[in-house]
């Protein structure tokens, strides 16, 4: 249950200067998070969400990236404002980080639990024996067996899934208020996926913890968010609750998304609708929506002029100039969303 705001992203923008030119990696985000949400970012590779995510968190590499504009308001604070060693501070005590493959995020010759152990001894105030007593505790919180013993193994000891919970024991060591998951199960097969993603929820459900999941999986929202933000091209082109946005997607973008994944109550006979052509260049995008190329529903208007968000229904917006055509069985949203999450699982 929410009580309060937690995260407000405003205008946010973020440059890389290459030698080919200036890429637009993100082009003007702006949402926001309660307390206790668990908000999910959806999107095709290099649409921008893991950009975003490291731009929150001061994590984007100067040079050559560059975040050009806008405000991170971490619990009433700018993260954009604030010093080197503050953000220091914040990130990992207060926001915690798990990133998309374990096996690089982890240091192959440091143990696991020195690794957890090195966040406990920069924000905390324990003794040794207290640091080494809460890192096995984090273990067995995450669901590591004989955690006393695998404290002391190194990553390449550790399955894929076993790595992915050490780096979620990382990330909660300090009892951070937002925890910040960059695609955390890709690499993992299905049934790994669903026990880290079942953890996720008892961690949130029992510290009240804010989520930020990052994914291409529509699925795995479809089962984990309260509200989902849909990016293209570093847009955020429509934003709604995971209801709303399976039981009635009104971005082109959405519904292209939505029709070109494989569904388990298909007979088999139905053929996958592609999104056709190609995302845009970062490097050259014009002032006008960048889906316009690829999009069915496309006017002369949407070539030259980038829509503004416009509500659509109750915390429902959408970055379109066109009203596309409604899906069927739109009052059977629990029911669609249930049936993404189930497909899963």
């Amino acid at each position: 249950m929410s009580t309060g705001s937690l995260l407000e992203v405003k205008d946010l923008r973020t440059r890389f200067h290459t030698p080919d030119g200036i890429v637009c990696a993100v082009n003007g985000v702006s949402f926001s998070m309660d307390e206790g949400e668990t908000l999910g970012i959806v999107g095709e590779s290099g649409c921008g969400k893991s950009v975003t995510a490291l731009s929150i968190v001061r994590l984007v590499q100067e040079p050559p990236g560059e975040i050009t504009s806008g405000q991170v308001l971490f619990q009433g604070r700018d993260l954009l404002s604030v010093g080197t060693q503050e953000m220091s501070e914040i990130r990992g005590a207060k926001i915690g980080v798990v990133f998309q493959d374990p096996m690089t995020s982890l240091n192959p010759v440091l143990t696991i639990g020195k690794q957890i152990a090195e966040s406990l001894e920069l924000h905390l105030d324990l003794s040794p024996e207290g640091v080494k007593k809460r890192t096995i505790d984090l273990l067995r919180l995450v669901g590591i067996p004989e955690a006393q013993d695998r404290v002391n193994d190194y990553p390449h000891h550790f399955s894929g899934g076993m790595r992915q919970r050490a780096m979620i024991a990382m990330a909660l060591s300090c009892d951070p208020y937002l925890l910040i998951a960059d695609e955390p199960t890709t690499a993992l097969d299905v049934t790994i996926q669903a026990q880290i993603i079942d953890l996720v929820k008892r961690l949130k459900q029992e510290r009240g913890l804010g989520v930020l999941w990052i994914t291409h999986d529509l699925g795995i929202i479809a089962g984990l968010a309260d509200r989902v933000l849909v990016m293209y091209a570093g847009h955020i082109v429509e934003a709604a609750e995971v209801k709303a946005l399976y039981g009635d997607p009104r971005h082109p973008y959405t519904l292209g998304l939505l029709a070109s994944v494989p569904r388990l109550d298909d007979d088999g006979r139905s053929p996958l609708t592609p999104i056709v052509g190609t995302p845009p260049d970062l490097l050259d995008l014009s002032g006008g929506c960048p889906f316009f190329p690829r999009c069915s529903y496309s006017t002369q208007r949407c070539a030259h002029t980038m829509p503004e968000p416009r509500k659509v229904g109750d915390g429902h917006t959408v970055a379109c100039w066109v009203d596309v055509p409604r899906m069927p069985m739109m009052d059977g949203s629990e029911e669609r969303t249930s049936e993404w999450s189930r497909d899963a699982a």
